[in-house]
């Protein structure tokens, strides 16, 4: 469930607003009806709080890391596809003729395979073109394992080096974007949120003044950019195929 849920970075920045509030106005509660600060308890309190927010800050600023990592591991291994699918294309040279033409029209098609990999969005689409991949892959492997057979040399080995690179870099680009951020740290993450919030709602003589809001916000909106960032195919930051969409306009053009 959870790992839906952060698909949608808008949800995630209004729910973690309206709890993050709900906690502020619970310690508010919790002072003045639960259990008030006793004298000599107040400067303590002072020293918990700047220790409890410097460690949100740094959860958070850590998870920043982690997703931005990612995405431009995402963005590099699209332009290792391009390159790999690119040189292969040029290698089909090397091959027999016939098998040649016919690698490179397998290439064509698989390219615009991985051009919609990265910018469909629906599940239902996505198993369509994993499926219409993985069949094109065994075909292009399909005819370079066979020409070895027949015609054995080192400079046809190119060619089949090449398209096990092509393979390759799309198993590494789908694991990259298999790996998100772990639930255990939206988890936390969210823990220590709630907790800062009702920190300051405890440590607040008032219910209601407005600078209630601003710690909710400015983290509810630090949680829309990590869940947005970690989002392959829901955020508005994702990873454009630019340099496969300029290999496969350059092949349409030769």
């Amino acid at each position: 469930m959870w790992s839906n849920l952060v698909d949608f970075p808008v949800v995630i920045c209004l729910l973690s607003l309206a709890a993050m509030w709900l906690a502020t106005q619970f310690g508010v509660f919790c002072r003045k009806r639960v259990f008030p600060l006793q004298e000599g308890e107040q400067q303590d309190f002072d020293i918990v709080i700047p220790g409890t927010l410097t460690l949100l800050g740094l959860i958070i600023g850590f998870s920043f890391s982690v997703v931005t990592g990612r995405y431009d591991q995402r963005k590099n291994y699209e332009e290792a596809e391009a390159n790999a699918i690119g040189t292969e294309y040029v290698r089909a040279d090397l091959l027999p003729a016939p098998d040649a033409a016919k690698v490179r029209e397998l290439l064509k098609k698989y390219l615009d395979e991985r051009v919609s990999f990265y910018t469909i969005r629906d599940s239902e689409g996505l198993a369509k073109v994993n499926r219409d991949t993985a069949e094109l892959q065994n075909e292009l492997w399909s005819v370079v394992r066979a020409v070895p057979t027949a015609r054995d040399s080192v400079v046809v080995a190119l060619a089949v080096s090449g398209m096990n690179d092509v393979l390759n870099s799309q198993g590494y680009t789908q694991a990259a974007w298999w790996y998100r951020l772990p639930g255990a740290a939206w988890g936390l993450m969210m823990a220590i949120a709630l907790f800062c919030n009702w920190l300051i709602g405890y440590g607040s003589h008032r219910r209601g003044t407005a600078l209630f809001q601003v710690l909710p916000l400015v983290v509810s909106v630090s949680f829309l950019l990590i869940a947005d960032i970690d989002s392959p195919r829901r955020g508005l930051i994702r990873v454009h195929p630019q340099n496969l969409v300029s290999l496969a306009q350059s092949l349409s053009a030769q």
